[in-house]
């Protein structure tokens, strides 16, 4: 028996050690993961984002890409986003309005324009009333995001009807999920032409920008950020005052982007 005691009590001695040493590590030091909901277009920017995050907080990001539009039903249907960043201020203003943005977490964090592309090289033309988009289709389609939900395709339709060439190019647009569903459309031939982001574009090499609408053809594009309501714990603020720090904006200059936070 005293053998058995003896060795429990230097069982419990040896274990103290690691309890004071726990009990001694800051809770600042302890990872988090934070969950991010980001417009589709950000993909090759939140890449970056996502490194930099992590080096400089040691904090994780998981982060779910799509459509503005699918993004913020599935946050009114409670998922579990806790920032948000959408590709127009729209779903923003709608997810406030049914009070599921933490008040006083939003901004507007980037700028962006939107193209006329073609499958693999081709030449500059002028975008304008006299353009015959419909004639140079001929039977084929031209690849958009969805025009009535998604903010590409919405950005999109207004700069074609701004031309007043929407109601002949709209039977033959072929309308994607996201912006980057239709990039892939004319990267791969599916489609000759199609309208997405400038950012887009440039992240792919089988596609040419042949145009640029002009910015007063299309409401401005701008892309606003915000902690999800209930979900604004301190790993969630680091992020939110990365997205305005330097290696973030080095991350979306670099694909193009135009960065309006301060």
């Amino acid at each position: 028996m005293r053998v058995a005691s003896y060795i429990a009590v230097i069982s419990r001695l040896a274990a103290a050690p690691i309890l004071v040493a726990s009990l001694l590590v800051p809770a600042s030091a302890q990872a988090d993961r934070v969950t991010v909901f980001a417009a589709a277009s950000m993909k090759n920017a939140m890449d970056d984002v996502s490194g930099a995050f992590k080096d400089a907080t040691g904090h994780d990001l998981s982060v779910s890409l799509a459509g503005s539009s699918a993004l913020a039903r599935q946050i009114q249907q409670g998922a579990p986003a806790d920032v948000f960043v959408s590709a127009n201020p729209g779903w923003m203003d709608t997810l406030e309005a049914d009070g599921l943005i933490q008040a006083g977490t939003r901004f507007d964090l980037l700028g962006n324009s939107i193209v006329l592309i073609a499958h693999g090289e081709a030449e500059d033309i002028e975008i304008d009333a006299d353009l015959d988009l419909a004639g140079m289709l001929g039977e084929n389609r031209l690849a958009m995001a969805m025009v009535e939900s998604v903010p590409a395709g919405i950005y999109g339709k207004a700069a074609l009807e701004h031309l007043g060439l929407w109601d002949t190019v709209a039977p033959k647009v072929a309308q994607a999920d996201n912006v980057r569903a239709a990039l892939a459309l004319v990267a791969t031939g599916e489609a000759p032409y199609g309208i997405v982001y400038a950012t887009d574009a440039a992240a792919e090499d089988d596609v040419s920008v042949i145009a640029t609408f002009p910015s007063d053809s299309h409401p401005p594009i701008v892309y606003p950020a915000a902690a999800v309501a209930g979900r604004d714990a301190p790993a969630v603020t680091e992020f939110l005052d990365f997205l305005r720090a330097p290696a973030a904006r080095a991350a979306f200059e670099t694909q193009g982007f135009t960065v309006l936070a301060e």
